[in-house]
């Protein structure tokens, strides 16, 4: 049972993010289009009648701030420091630590993560996965793109996926996806 939830705003890349964790590590990195009060129903399923306080010293005290900080400032950043708190079923979970082992300016495809979790059939459902990372840029999902090497679905947007994928120097990537992630 979890004792404690935190969380803080970090301005990144211009762009206000959300940042939440409980006292085992990093739970959830939101994007700028969406706020606390979005997440409100998930925080009490994870979290039960513990009432989220604003703490960015006990954010800060992850390592995340920092990294976050340097990595939107362009740097080559490693987030396997940053203690997690991953809430998921296995599968989402083999997915997540998957997707924390593309390294920095490179991409995966979707089937590259199913053969990498053993699952070489199951590229729908890594996507799936993928998509419900809840740590975005820690565990890179923005790294993942389509067999045709074109940008597919991104819950922060393609447009942050494009950003995201230019920070780290990546290209040969082209433009696609479906038009609900087209913000």
């Amino acid at each position: 049972m979890r004792q404690q939830f935190m969380w803080t705003r970090l301005e990144l890349g211009g762009q206000s993010w959300l940042l939440m964790a409980t006292e085992r590590g990093v739970c959830r990195v939101v994007f700028p289009h969406e706020g606390l009060e979005d997440w409100r129903g998930w925080i009490e399923r994870v979290a039960p009648g513990i009432e989220p306080q604003e703490d960015a010293a006990g954010l800060r005290r992850t390592g995340v701030t920092e990294r976050l900080q340097a990595y939107f400032a362009g740097e080559k950043v490693s987030f396997s420091e940053v203690p997690l708190d991953l809430i998921g079923t296995p599968f989402q979970q083999e997915v997540w630590t998957a997707l924390g082992r593309v390294p920095y300016g490179e991409t995966r495809t979707y089937r590259d993560i199913a053969v990498a979790v053993g699952r070489p059939q199951a590229v729908r459902a890594v996507g799936a996965a993928n998509g419900a990372n809840p740590v975005p840029v820690l565990l890179p999902c923005h790294r993942i793109v389509g067999a045709d090497r074109k940008l597919t679905g991104f819950r922060g947007g393609l447009a942050m996926k494009r950003k995201l994928l230019e920070l780290e120097r990546i290209e040969g990537v082209e433009d696609g996806g479906h038009a609900r992630f087209r913000f």
